[in-house]
């Protein structure tokens, strides 16, 4: 899905355009009904862990899916699966570079696939609503910045399902360096066995651009998590272009950034996801910054996911 996300929806008060859209949320409703008699089904010859998200993008799934297949690799024969979306070749590109990513139209598909290449872990980057499978481990991803936003379904706001739906799930992984207590104490008062885990985006290669000022673009789910990092390693940008999560870039949008930046005298930095979706002979000129994921209390994070499988 390519989406600009309205501003509204991140408003930690009522507005009128979500009160106006309030009914349309029994949608959703009406989805959970028709699936109310599916019933999951346990692979006991896998182990399997979904890290999902509530809140619709920028929650900060893929790099928790990264970490996880980075030390689980060394104790099970691990693969990645993300059900096949178009708009979802730039993550699935970021994936396969460490890692095998299963990516069919269905996520059963791609785990029986798995189970058939005698693979002992899949990991699942998105799926929590998916009820077919039964996890043995479910983590729902939050954002610091944005948490649960006005707490209200789409299009209202920007969750898939009520945050009651937390007693559903095994761990919540909250991003970014503002601590939120009162969000977990309420996460700990929907689901008091559900264990909260912390972590924060750090970039590996900043230092190259701590000199010059920068157009920077991106088309991800949380940019303003993108520009508080670039804030936070003093990198300097003039100029901050937005487009939908997970946008397509053609030739004509390339040649337009790149004029800017000429224009204003700046060069051109942007997110690791979006430079993989930049066609590869118009990638001259655009650098990234590249971010990995730093988990608190990296032990006993690892100590908690080995216990459920």
């Amino acid at each position: 899905m390519q989406l600009i996300k309205p501003k509204f929806w991140d408003k930690r008060h009522l507005t009128i355009q979500a009160l106006l859209l309030y009914p349309f949320t029994f949608i959703l409703d009406l989805r959970k009904i028709l699936t109310i008699f599916i019933k999951s089904k346990k692979y006991t010859n896998i182990k399997t862990i979904c890290v999902g998200n509530i809140y619709l993008g920028g929650t900060g799934k893929t790099p928790l899916v990264g970490s996880l297949a980075k030390f689980l690799k060394k104790q099970f024969k691990t693969a990645i699966i993300k059900k096949r979306y178009q708009s979802h070749l730039d993550e699935k590109r970021l994936l396969e570079k460490n890692y095998k990513v299963f990516f069919k139209k269905k996520r059963e598909i791609s785990l029986l696939e798995a189970i058939k290449r005698k693979f002992e872990l899949a990991i699942f980057d998105d799926g929590l609503q998916d009820e077919i499978i039964k996890y043995d481990l479910k983590i729902v991803c939050f954002n610091s910045l944005t948490l649960a936003g006005n707490k209200l379904r789409i299009p209202a706001g920007p969750l898939r399902e009520t945050l009651e739906n937390l007693k559903k799930y095994d761990a919540a992984f909250i991003t970014g360096e503002k601590k939120e207590k009162d969000f977990s104490k309420k996460i700990k008062k929907i689901n008091p066995k559900m264990a909260i885990f912390n972590g924060e985006h750090i970039s590996l290669n900043y230092h190259n651009y701590q000199k010059g000022n920068y157009l920077v673009f991106s088309g991800i789910g949380n940019p303003n998590n993108f520009q508080r990092i670039l804030r936070k390693y003093n990198i300097k940008f003039k100029s901050n272009l937005i487009f939908p999560d997970h946008y397509d870039y053609s030739k004509n949008d390339i040649a337009k950034i790149k004029e800017i930046a000429k224009n204003k005298k700046l060069k051109i930095l942007t997110t690791e996801k979006d430079y993989y979706r930049i066609p590869l002979n118009l990638r001259k000129n655009i650098n990234y910054l590249k971010i990995e994921l730093k988990i608190e209390n990296l032990k006993e994070f690892k100590n908690f996911v080995i216990k459920h499988l």
